[in-house]
């Protein structure tokens, strides 16, 4: 009877989760199916899936690669920029930082690491006009140097997860190391950071799909006759008197999409692992 009552129960679980499941992958698909359709059937009827009077192939991704006053593949180039050089430094800051902090346990390294966990629930909508004006005054507005601003924000997660981590490791490991001859540089680059290699991995991941997508930041920092990436782009695929070709829009999001989605269908084993390890674990 109660194995019975769990096998239901279970049923019901599944049809709910898949249920949620549809739900947040709907809009995908729609923006996916409607980058086949014309423009006017796109206005006309959103939900309907392509047919032989709405479907227009790759048009509306030539359209929207080629049409435009700035050429799409610098927008490509500059989001590539932008998410690497981002995500690369706050790997390597966050990962040192939350090892010094764990390790050296002083009043200061507590403050400072309640300050990252602080700056997880600080809006962004507080500080992003104060935000854009330093920024600018310390030339931080160019795809090279806004890193640095994204360092400011992605450390407070990152540092909270190589912390729970860093946790786990036994202390006796460094010290071995230490015996045997490495300096500090070489204990955390040489033993360390290949122990932490899932929580880097599901780092990496997380920033990557925040910065790739991210809009705001680069809007208000960047100046963007010069520099634009793929989600600003897509806000200024305008034709003229204001009008939006809906179709070239959806297909330039699906481009947006594609290689982010692909990253974490590839690597969402090592997020969850990541993320369990860094949060559960000391």
């Amino acid at each position: 009877m109660n194995t019975n009552k769990q096998h239901f129960k279970n049923i019901i679980i599944s049809v709910i989760f898949s249920i949620i499941s549809f739900a947040w992958v709907l809009p995908v698909l729609i923006v996916l199916f409607n980058s086949f359709k014309s423009n006017n059937a796109i206005k006309t009827d959103l939900f309907s899936l392509p047919n032989k009077f709405s479907f227009v192939g790759i048009e509306n991704y030539i359209k929207g690669i080629f049409n435009g006053n700035y050429p799409f593949y610098f927008a490509i180039l500059f989001s590539i920029i932008i998410t690497v050089l981002s995500v690369a430094i706050i790997l390597i800051c966050t990962s040192m930082t939350a090892w010094y902090i764990e390790r050296v346990k002083s009043t200061f390294c507590k403050v400072f690491y309640y300050l990252c966990i602080f700056s997880m629930v600080v809006p962004f909508q507080m500080v992003m006009f104060t935000l854009s004006k330093t920024a600018d005054k310390l030339n931080l507005n160019t795809p090279f140097t806004i890193p640095v601003v994204y360092l400011g924000f992605g450390a407070g997660l990152a540092v909270f997860l190589f912390s729970g981590f860093v946790k786990s490791i036994p202390y006796e490991i460094e010290e071995a190391a230490t015996i045997d001859g490495c300096n500090t540089l070489q204990l955390f680059f040489r033993v360390i950071a290949p122990i932490m290699k899932s929580t880097y991995i599901s780092v990496a991941i997380l920033e990557t799909m925040w910065v790739w997508n991210d809009y705001l930041l680069p809007y208000l920092v960047l100046d963007k006759r010069e520099y634009r990436t793929i989600p600003i782009q897509i806000q200024y695929l305008q034709g003229s008197y204001g009008q939006v070709d809906y179709g070239a829009t959806m297909a330039l999001i699906v481009l947006c999409l594609i290689p982010i989605v692909t990253i974490y269908m590839l690597s969402q084993k090592h997020i969850i692992k990541g993320v369990v390890s860094g949060a559960v674990k000391g």
